[in-house]
């Protein structure tokens, strides 16, 4: 005669140990059904939890003890302004203002679709020089489609003229175009200071995929609650950064793989308390053009912690031949379509 088997002590005997684990903080792992029972998750679920802990298998947890409260998207818009220090065309070859509206799109998208980030304090800053009427409009557009808030701040580069140096470090003479950036730079900063929490500072050619708001929140506090310290995120993964044999530095993201780089461009995210620490380098961009641009933040992160992803979280659109843009092993057509206005 066939045994019969009671399935009905099985499952409260398993219904109990589940309840008992969680109480006692563990997780089961089922391999054969591929899922978490403790957390009603597939394992290939996003099984961390935003300010308690990240689960990335099999490594296991971590509690998270540097928790997120707010992040501050400042977004640095020029339509008017084809390329800064270049006189090519970008990947596509189409107008500024389809770029930075894309790139508009790209991170309300990307904070739309990340459910555990619904909670979050998320603020939108657009800090804009020159934009004509009908493209600022259409900034606006896409803010209420996504049925987002946001602040415009139209940037007045004379407030900031007299502090900046009329030759740049090559004994050049500084041009307008890279006066008004470092005006926005420097406007950006001081926003900064305003925010609760973390800053995200982007240029208006920086298209980003779905998950990227979601990963950098979400690693963010996985990588300085393990080193017990603030850092920086880059979300591009630059062709440049492979043009040097340098030993480098892993970390285990929520989803991604990140390293340690000596050097980015102006798009980046860290916190508040680190701007405040670092406030002197970071406004010596805005009164100085250095060689490189960007080498006061290069010399930051020979103290601090900075990191970008692989494979890239953000797309910078310049021209197909810059080393300052496209990222490697990424299917560029694909971004660029899914955030088509």
């Amino acid at each position: 005669m066939k045994n019969i088997k009671n399935t009905k002590k099985t499952s409260f005997i398993k219904k109990n140990f589940i309840k008992l684990c969680r109480k006692l903080g563990y997780e089961i792992i089922d391999q054969n059904k591929f899922e978490i029972p403790t957390l009603n998750k597939k394992i290939n679920d996003d099984l961390s939890k935003l300010g308690y802990n990240s689960i990335n298998l099999p490594l296991g947890e971590v509690k998270i003890t540097r928790k997120v409260r707010a992040l501050d998207i400042i977004i640095r818009t020029c339509a008017s302004v084809t390329m800064l220090t270049q006189n090519k065309t970008r990947l596509f070859e189409k107008e500024k203002i389809e770029y930075t509206l894309r790139t508009i799109h790209s991170l309300l998208n990307a904070v739309k679709l990340s459910n555990q980030l619904q909670n979050l304090n998320i603020n939108f800053k657009i800090i804009d020089h020159n934009s004509a009427e009908h493209c600022l409009k259409k900034i606006e557009n896409i803010f209420k489609n996504f049925n987002t808030k946001y602040t415009l701040i139209n940037l007045d580069v004379e407030k900031f003229r007299n502090k900046i140096h009329q030759t740049n470090q090559r004994g050049e003479m500084v041009t307008f175009n890279q006066m008004s950036n470092m005006a926005n730079i420097h406007q950006s900063l001081l926003e900064a200071k305003k925010s609760e929490d973390l800053i995200y500072f982007v240029e208006d050619d920086y298209i980003h995929n779905k998950d990227s708001i979601n990963e950098m929140i979400f690693t963010y506090e996985r990588i300085s609650s393990q080193f017990n310290k603030e850092i920086i995120l880059c979300p591009a993964d630059y062709p440049y950064l492979y043009t040097k044999t340098d030993a480098t530095q892993n970390f285990l993201g929520n989803k991604y793989h990140w390293r340690k780089v000596n050097e980015t461009l102006c798009t980046f995210l860290t916190s508040r308390l680190m701007i405040e620490k670092h406030w002197d380098k970071y406004i010596s961009m805005c009164q100085e053009e250095h060689a490189p641009f960007e080498k006061p933040m290069h010399d930051i992160y020979e103290k601090e912690l900075c990191i970008s992803p692989i494979p890239s979280l953000a797309i910078h659109f310049t021209n197909i031949n810059s080393i300052f843009g496209l990222s490697p092993n990424i299917d560029w057509k694909k971004v660029w379509d899914e955030n088509e206005i």
